[in-house]
């Protein structure tokens, strides 16, 4: 099945596409043949064996996507100065090729989700990484198609948004050392945060533990009304 020079230079991609339809031919009312510019069916099939095929056939392309991904990501870590040299001189759009490579180290092969197509996964390429795992718990379980998870992400990021625009701005400003400066900076990068972003979550904590506190105080009062008079005295 196939000729000569897809064996040749697709041999990975044609054992994986040619296999599975070699299976469908004693369903088949005769022989499917897969070819480099066609596919070839007999007529008489029934419905159910043409939707296996198909179901073959986007099998072998969603997945041709990742191994595109995952053979360019080994491309450019193992010959860094000849990776680009060499995927430029194949008959694939290198635009394509880096959009799947980008995929495909978003996500790891132990977090791909075999339930979904490489589509879904690219529709999250670009969130954190809990995110993620929280769309796809979704759309694995409700089996949403691709475009009707890119619509609940985009609804999901428009309320996000308009929560920031509602959200008050408050500028601090705080003049202070540079050696203290630096020591705050410091003690952010070790955090994996911006300093603005770390110096935020300090403040959130501080005023947390102090809300506790007060909290507790009332707490008490009410259960006993004289303990804050004592402490205050």
């Amino acid at each position: 099945m196939g000729d000569v020079k897809t064996r040749e230079r697709f041999g990975l991609f044609h054992q994986a596409a040619a296999r599975p339809l070699a299976e469908q031919r004693g369903a088949a009312a005769g022989q499917v043949a897969a070819r480099r510019t066609a596919l070839e069916m007999p007529t008489g099939i029934s419905m159910a064996d043409w939707r296996k095929i198909g179901d073959r056939l986007f099998a072998a392309a969603d997945s041709s996507a990742w191994w595109l991904g995952d053979w360019l990501i080994y491309g450019q870590s193992a010959y860094p100065d000849r990776y680009r040299r060499a995927v430029e001189e194949t008959d694939l759009d290198y635009q394509t090729l880096r959009n799947y490579a980008w995929v495909a180290r978003r996500f790891a092969p132990a977090r791909r989700r075999p339930a979904l197509s490489f589509q879904h996964h690219a529709e999250l390429a670009s969130l954190p990484e809990q995110e993620q795992n929280y769309w796809m718990d979704r759309a694995e379980r409700l089996n949403w198609s691709r475009n009707f998870l890119r619509a609940r992400v985009k609804a999901a990021r428009e309320a996000d948004e308009q929560d920031d625009r509602n959200a008050i701005s408050m500028r601090i400003q705080v003049n202070v050392s540079r050696d203290r400066r630096q020591r705050w900076a410091t003690a952010a990068a070790g955090m994996e945060q911006d300093l603005p972003g770390w110096a935020m979550a300090i403040l959130d904590r501080a005023a947390a533990a102090v809300l506790e506190e007060e909290e507790s105080d009332h707490a008490v009062a009410r259960r006993e009304p004289g303990v804050l008079a004592a402490r205050a005295g």
